[in-house]
């Protein structure tokens, strides 16, 4: 028998092409999101569609009590996310907090509901979406940064405590990718900082996103692979980044001091 896996934020990007992919690979598919609509042609594959909204308690509760009525879960992928950019001065508190209950809060209540069924199977795969913005910080993404990197210091703990249950957990840290993210990003952008004294901040980081999510960078579906290899591998490493450039990136930033790397970040913005 195939495996089950449920993908939130499946209704466009990576979700989706990931649902799309593990379909085609034979998985059991429930995809979740609240845009149903916008999974119909998920559901004509195969997918059994829920409407999902990670941050409601009701939504996360009864998603789980289906899937599980059919079965066991093997895997979740937690994709579910948001970048909601503007200088860390101006995004209202609101704003930043809805950052940390979609990005992190939302994941990990999910999470605590599928774990007592892997851990009572001593089998399990758990597969963050994080980003290469849990590790390298740039400006007018304060809050979107700091909720990648809860995520990352989260993932590892979880993946220490359910080692020892046979669960296994898996980052996954995109670099720029063809989707609707940078969309969300700058609308924000837009609406938070470009009428104030980071206005011509805005406008550079606005232009360095255009070439950079625009202008030669994969599709979602080159993280849907790297998702499929996270799942089949009898030992995945705690980390992967996609595409090449990203762990270049990574390394980088880990390499430098970080007096050069602000002077390489400012030194590209002009600020």
């Amino acid at each position: 028998m195939g495996k089950t896996v449920l993908i939130t934020g499946a209704s466009a990007g990576i979700g989706y092409a990931a649902a799309e992919l593990l379909l085609r690979e034979g998985w059991t598919v429930y995809a979740g999101a609240r845009r149903t609509e916008k999974m119909r042609p998920l559901e004509a594959l195969g997918a059994r569609v829920l409407r999902l909204d990670v941050c409601d308690e009701a939504s996360l509760c009864g998603a789980v009590k289906e899937i599980l009525s059919a079965g066991p879960l093997d895997a979740l992928v937690n994709n579910a996310g948001y970048g909601a950019h503007g200088a860390v001065e101006d995004v209202p508190l609101a704003e930043a907090r809805r950052q940390f209950e979609v990005n992190l809060f939302g994941l990990a209540r999910l999470t605590q509901l599928v774990l007592p069924g892997m851990r009572a199977r001593g089998a399990g795969r758990i597969v963050n979406i994080s980003s290469i913005a849990g590790k390298v910080t740039m400006p007018t993404g304060g809050w979107y940064h700091a909720s990648k990197h809860a995520l990352e210091a989260y993932s590892d703990a979880l993946r220490l405590e359910t080692a020892q249950f046979g669960v296994q957990v898996v980052l996954v840290e995109p670099g720029p990718i063809r989707t609707e993210w940078d969309n969300t990003a700058l609308v924000n952008l837009e609406k938070y900082s470009s009428g104030g004294v980071y206005g011509p901040l805005v406008k550079r980081v606005t232009e360095r996103f255009r070439a950079g999510y625009r202008s030669g960078a994969p599709g979602p579906e080159a993280v849907a692979q790297v998702i499929l290899r996270a799942l089949n591998a009898r030992r995945p490493p705690a980390r992967y980044a996609v595409p090449f450039k990203a762990a270049l990136i990574i390394f980088l930033k880990w390499l430098l001091p970080d007096a050069v790397w602000d002077w390489g970040i400012r030194k590209a913005l002009k600020i």
